[in-house]
Parts: structure tokens; C-alpha cells; sequence
């Protein structure tokens, strides 16, 4: 082979590569959209009268997962499945995105953390590696981090909603969550700077809670839910 062979050779193997990219970008684009619909649907819970609509807004999240299931039966299909992490980088985003949405989402319903397991059939995707495109493990931790902020910021609205119980309830959630992630030796820089911020939402909510306390109503609620 030629040097001009060679190099001939080489801009083909590039340009297939960057057709595969791009290929990859566009339905990436897709899911970023519905990742913000969801998104969208589901801010609504932080409004005051959002808590009556939970119910309602998981299910329309639900519907619309249905579009992102499609959506990643047609990224399966834009690259070898065995390249998986070679191309990882363009949908590691928007899976712990969609990761975030789906622990949310089950949390709403349930108040307990999602398995990894839930979310990756609720995306309809592999969890096992050697399986397909599948829910690496640290896009799940990344989702569930995610998540313990957006929490921090209902547990403050819970109050201006008149819901005192809730933020206790949280708080316990969230200081469960954190000792779980105490366990883990965080290798990955950007989980590791991302449970950093963990440690800022348990405070923020343990300040919400103190306040209901030294204000009375934290016992007002609590007996209250024993009633």
C-alpha cells in the first residue's frame, strides 16, 4: 500500500466515523427534547397547587416516556453495539437526564429511590454491559444526584404550599441517600464533584426543616399525620 493509499484509506475510515456521529447527534437532539417536555411537565409540581396534580403529571411523564423508548430503539440502531463506549460521550448527558426524570418521576409516586433496574425498563434499555446500550451504572448515580437537588428545591416549596410534612419526609429520603453514597469510593471527577453538591441540598433541607421546627409547625405537622 501506498502512503497515498494509506492516508486515502484512513479519510474513509474518518469520514464513516463522522457520518456515524452524526447520525448518533440527531437522534441525541431528539431526546433532549423529550427530556424537556418531561422536564417540563413535571415543574409544574413545585407550584403551589402542583401537589393536588402529582398524580396527573407522573402519569402524562409516563406517556412520554413512551417517546423516548422509541427514540432509543432508533440510537441503538446508529452504531455496532459492541462501540457502545466509544460513542458514549454523545448521549452520557441526556441519559442521566432522562435517569433524573424516571427516579423522579417514581419518586413522586412512591417517596422511595428507584432501582437501577426500574429505570433502565422504564427506558427500555439493558442494564447487564455485555447485553447492548445499556444504563452504566455511574449515568444512574448521576440521575439519582440529579434528582436529590431537584428535591431540595421542593422541599423549600413545600412550605410556601402550605405542606409541612412533606420536607420532614425528604429529609429523611435525602439523609438516606447520603449515607448510601458515603459507601461508594467515587473515582469518576465528575460524580465525585456532583455527590459534592449532595452535601449542599442535605443542608439546605435540614435549614428548612429547623425552621419548621423553631416555628412549631414541624410538630403541628407531625401530629397532624398521625391523626
Amino acid at each position: 500500500m501506498s502512503v497515498t493509499e494509506m492516508f486515502s484509506y484512513i479519510q474513509g475510515f474518518l469520514s464513516a466515523d463522522q457520518d456515524v456521529r452524526e447520525d448518533i447527534r440527531k437522534v441525541v437532539q431528539t431526546l433532549e427534547q423529550t427530556a424537556r417536555e418531561i422536564l417540563t411537565v413535571l415543574q409544574s409540581v413545585h407550584q403551589p397547587s402542583g401537589f393536588k396534580e402529582i398524580p396527573s403529571k407522573c402519569a402524562k411523564a409516563r406517556e412520554l416516556f413512551c417517546t423516548v423508548r422509541t427514540q432509543l430503539g432508533d440510537l441503538k440502531t446508529k452504531f455496532p453495539v459492541e462501540q457502545y463506549y466509544r460513542f458514549h460521550e454523545h448521549w452520557r448527558f441526556v441519559l442521566q437526564r432522562l435517569a433524573f426524570l424516571a427516579a423522579f418521576v417514581v419518586y413522586l409516586e412512591t417517596e422511595s429511590l428507584v432501582v437501577r433496574e426500574e429505570v433502565a425498563k422504564i427506558l427500555c434499555i439493558e442494564v447487564v454491559r455485555e447485553k447492548g446500550f445499556h444504563l452504566d451504572v455511574e449515568d444512574y448515580l448521576a440521575g439519582v444526584l440529579i434528582m436529590a437537588s431537584e428535591l431540595s428545591r421542593l422541599a423549600v416549596n413545600s412550605v410556601t404550599a402550605g405542606d409541612y410534612t412533606r420536607p420532614l419526609r425528604i429529609s429523611n429520603f435525602i439523609n438516606e441517600l447520603d449515607s448510601g453514597f458515603r459507601l461508594l469510593n467515587l473515582k469518576n471527577d465528575p460524580l465525585r464533584k456532583r455527590y459534592d453538591g449532595l452535601k449542599y441540598d442535605v443542608k439546605k433541607i435540614e435549614e428548612v426543616v429547623y425552621d419548621l421546627s423553631i416555628r412549631g409547625l414541624a410538630k403541628e405537622a407531625e401530629a397532624g399525620g398521625g391523626e
